[in-house]
């Protein structure tokens, strides 16, 4: 005969999701894993990064083949691996065959690219430093510096001052890594934010005249992760034009620092900021911050670099795209090579906003 033991409030409780329930299913699992396996090479994923970057978005296999010491007939074997799974597509042309991303793979290719393997990469950097932590409770902070800026950024409303401040401290810790600075550089940001945002209104009730020609031409760099090539392009602007150009930079979907590749780089040009630095001006152009609807209103000219299909487009805005390769992906060489492409991008931009304006040679 069975004995019947009383249930436990555990015996009793709704059931339970499993493990299963939350997993992803079983067929998806198996679709994925094919992609993955075919990505997983080194020679493809830079094939992928050089296809992605090439000014018309595709190459043939006389391009690729200088990527490494391989014959043609190879470089078409891992082409058409990653053909076969959808990621990659083909179009004969004469005697040459052109490869393309697929349209449905190009948002997950900028990902993979842009956010997923600098990750892998910065993880693996054997000098990365501890993670640090913030404030236990941050609100007072905030509040206190939401009155400072009420004060200090004329016409500022402290209720849209402390709103901003919150938005702005919330987008900037999403970013993931280390929080030790996030307040001093949500003033920054909170700061940028609230100027934009006043630009903008004054723009909007300028008639197109004298007050609107007065001001300095306002540009805003826009990449993923606003954390190489932006960070690189604005900080060039700024060293040429100094304050006749406003300059800014965003991502679509930042990271949590600048790339350690590009870093050197913004050193040479001068941007070592310590963004425990509230006084630092050059803190507000070097470091990854969110792409804002302020930052877009306000600006005259606005450059995307692999998020053009992510960045709103407003009327009125001069919009330009310009492909550049991603420094967090490229040999020291490969990032100077970068540098000096948006160089030669940012003088002709400079060019054209300010004529009179002497560049060095």
């Amino acid at each position: 005969m069975t004995t019947l033991t009383p249930a436990t409030d555990d015996a009793v409780c709704a059931p339970r999701l499993t493990a299963a329930d939350h997993a992803i299913g079983a067929d998806a699992a198996e679709v994925v894993a094919t992609t993955l396996k075919a990505l997983a090479d080194p020679l493809r994923l830079r094939m992928l990064s050089a296809i992605a970057t090439t000014a018309d978005g595709e190459a043939c296999v006389c391009d690729l083949a200088e990527l490494a010491d391989v014959s043609q007939p190879t470089v078409s074997h891992h082409l058409k691996v990653l053909r076969d799974v959808g990621v990659l597509t083909s179009q004969r042309r004469g005697t040459w065959v052109w490869y393309r991303i697929a349209p449905d793979y190009r948002g997950a290719v900028t990902t993979l690219l842009d956010r997923f393997a600098p990750a892998a990469l910065e993880h693996q950097r054997a000098d990365r430093p501890p993670a640090l932590t913030g404030l236990s409770d941050v609100e007072p902070e905030l509040v206190r510096l939401a009155g400072s800026l009420a004060e200090r950024v004329r016409g500022t409303d402290p209720a849209d001052a402390l709103r901003v401040v919150r938005e702005s401290y919330t987008a900037l810790a999403r970013r993931g890594g280390m929080t030790a600075h996030l307040v001093p550089l949500t003033e920054h940001f909170a700061r940028q934010r609230l100027v934009d945002a006043a630009a903008a209104h004054a723009a909007e009730r300028a008639d197109g005249g004298t007050s609107a020609a007065a001001r300095p031409p306002q540009v805003l760099f826009v990449c993923v992760a606003n954390a190489g090539r932006s960070q690189l392009a604005a900080a060039l602007l700024r060293h040429y034009a100094g304050d006749r150009v406003v300059v800014r930079s965003a991502g679509s979907a930042p990271t949590g620092g600048v790339h350690a590749a590009v870093a050197p780089f913004l050193a040479e040009l001068g941007l070592e900021p310590d963004p425990a630095d509230a006084a630092d001006a050059a803190a507000a152009v070097a470091y990854p911050k969110p792409l804002t609807d302020d930052a877009l209103r306000a600006a005259d000219v606005v450059v995307t670099m692999g998020c053009g299909d992510t960045c709103p487009v407003l009327p009125g805005k001069r919009y330009e795209d310009w492909t550049v390769g991603d420094p967090a992906l490229a040999s020291p060489s490969g990032v100077r090579a970068i540098r000096d492409e948006l160089d030669v991008r940012v003088r002709a931009l400079l060019t054209d906003l300010l004529p009179d304006l002497i560049l060095p040679r």
